[in-house]
């Protein structure tokens, strides 16, 4: 069964966009590591098909199926989004490009401009109210340093247990998995920042 993904509506510009700029991207990286379609297949766990349409842009792929792919190929997840910018970059909220889970329950938005791999990322979390996103183990030494703005967001570190409320922050290693928890009964709102091991960039 392939992955679920988020089909690019035709009247929306800011998805079609970044379909072009993940797939572009994505067939960049996997001939730069000398890897055919099925062999980066069996290597995320993302099946050859859901490969394939990513890289003609077809779709864009959710959140946690472009983790697998960023794991595999061994790059930051902004390595899929980057695109030529300027030094200068305004990122205006109503042309925001959301990604979201398959349920639609938890979106993030990059809140850095798509202009290369950096080793610092910045991002907009939002979490429906009882729900749990998991994710998985970023690359080693992967760091977050997550800040909770609005609601109550429960971070689980393999065994450990972290229960914020608005203005909490945390900062851990991401090389495991962890999720995130929204126990409360309106919207959890959170800002992180991922940081990559000098060797990804």
């Amino acid at each position: 069964m392939a992955e679920p993904a988020i089909q690019p509506p035709a009247n929306d510009d800011g998805v079609a966009e970044i379909a072009v700029i993940v797939g572009e991207n994505l067939r960049r990286l996997r001939t730069r590591n000398g890897l055919s379609l099925e062999r980066l297949a069996k290597a995320s766990g993302v099946s050859r098909a859901m490969l394939g349409q990513v890289e003609l842009g077809r779709s864009v792929p959710t959140i946690s199926v472009l983790w697998k792919i960023a794991r595999a190929l061994n790059v930051p997840f902004s390595a899929f989004t980057s695109a030529e910018g300027n030094s200068t970059t305004v990122l205006r909220a109503h042309r925001a490009k959301w990604l979201n889970s398959p349920n639609g329950r938890f979106s993030s938005r990059a809140l850095f401009p798509f202009n290369g791999p950096r080793r610092d990322e910045f991002y907009e979390l939002r979490l429906i109210a009882q729900t749990v996103e998991e994710a998985e183990a970023h690359p080693a030494g992967t760091t977050e340093n997550l800040v909770v703005a609005k609601g109550v967001l429960e971070v689980v570190i393999g065994a450990d247990w972290h229960r914020l409320e608005a203005g909490d922050a945390i900062h851990f290693l991401a090389d495991q998995p962890h999720s995130y928890r929204n126990p409360g009964c309106t919207e959890a709102v959170a800002f992180l920042v991922m940081t990559y091991p000098d060797q990804q960039v």
